[in-house]
């Protein structure tokens, strides 16, 4: 039979309920200052009790040590954001399949990659926690995707290319440039810094894995616009002087399909677009850095080489872009038989 304490007191951190019992206040009072010293120091103490909150903060410190810095950063804003939000409150054990369901249901409608990337969150972060035995099951198993819209990366036409260029002009889309001319991806343009300029030279930090740190060449036409930039000034600023976030990024995205629409002839009434739009309803800012990729392979460059430019993880990923056969390359295959024939 279990002992019988005379004094009894209990506190809550992080959604976990703790126990101190003792014979005498004097002793009790003891306990409990040494208990919630220990749990607040960071003595964390792993319970199917934890709410997803805490032991999503504590598994990205534990687990992601092999990623960029903004690559953890990317990951833990998108959990913030799509599920912490909802269900980061919650004891794990508490958890049940419906509530990642409709964490999932509640990003209809945006990208296929974008749910898929959510899913992979919410399945990473209940394996984890089944790992070491905090809960009997995992809810994210089993999940449905909910209908996204679908997407394919293309290489921009040489009529989306002229007014892409026409209304760069404007440096507030200088970003959309670092992607054309360097291969960026969207925040690591928005991450570069005048210090990552040397000579001709653009250092990119990386945002998916260590192996997409890497060094480009600049092009002249984008050299002249930045060269100026100095230390930790933000090549690609936003309206406010600073680095974009993932939010300014979104609108900046906006901006451009409305400026390419102008410049393309779209006709406007109080300053609203009228349809037909001319852009192309599949034009999205990371066709930039495929078209980035198609003219290293249209210039001649090494497959091996443009995989270090791109900071692709695999030569295999870099392949699929260089065997890509656009309505050009059909064109002009045809004409090569014309003159045969």
């Amino acid at each position: 039979m279990s002992k019988k304490f005379k004094y009894r007191k209990t506190f809550s951190i992080d959604g976990k309920r703790y126990e101190i019992r003792a014979d005498t206040e004097e002793e009790l009072m003891k306990k409990y200052i040494l208990k919630k010293n220990d749990v607040e120091n960071g003595r964390v103490i792993y319970s199917g009790n934890m709410t997803v909150r805490a032991w999503t903060e504590q598994a990205l410190k534990i687990y992601k040590t092999n990623v960029t810095e903004s690559t953890l950063y990317n990951h833990t804003c998108q959990i913030n954001k799509h599920i912490l939000s909802q269900i980061g409150n919650m004891p794990l054990r508490s958890v049940k399949p419906v509530h990642c369901q409709q964490i999932l249901n509640n990003q209809a409608g945006m990208s296929e990659s974008h749910i898929k990337m959510i899913r992979m969150h919410l399945k990473w972060i209940f394996a984890r926690a089944l790992d070491n035995q905090l809960i009997q099951f995992s809810p994210a198993v089993n999940l449905v995707l909910p209908d996204g819209e679908e997407g394919e990366r293309r290489s921009i036409t040489d009529y989306e290319r002229e007014h892409l260029l026409k209304v760069c002009r404007d440096d507030k889309f200088l970003l959309f440039l670092c992607m054309l001319y360097c291969g960026c991806r969207p925040m690591e343009a928005a991450s570069l810094e005048g210090r990552d300029i040397d000579g001709r030279i653009l250092h990119i930090r990386g945002t998916k894995t260590k192996n997409s740190n890497r060094y480009v060449p600049i092009p002249k036409v984008l050299y002249e616009r930045i060269k100026d930039v100095k230390g930790n000034e933000p090549v690609c600023p936003n309206s406010e002087g600073r680095s974009h976030s993932e939010s300014s990024y979104k609108r900046l995205r906006k901006a451009l399909r409305r400026s390419m629409n102008i410049s393309m002839g779209c006709r406007m009434y109080r300053n609203a677009l009228i349809p037909p739009f001319p852009l192309a309803e599949d034009f999205v800012p990371y066709d930039l850095r495929h078209t980035y990729c198609t003219d290293l392979q249209k210039a001649g460059v090494d497959i091996r080489v443009a995989q270090k430019l791109m900071g692709h993880s695999s030569i295999e990923v870099t392949a699929n872009i260089y065997t890509h056969v656009d309505t050009d390359d059909i064109i002009l295959a045809g004409q090569l038989l014309d003159d045969d024939w």
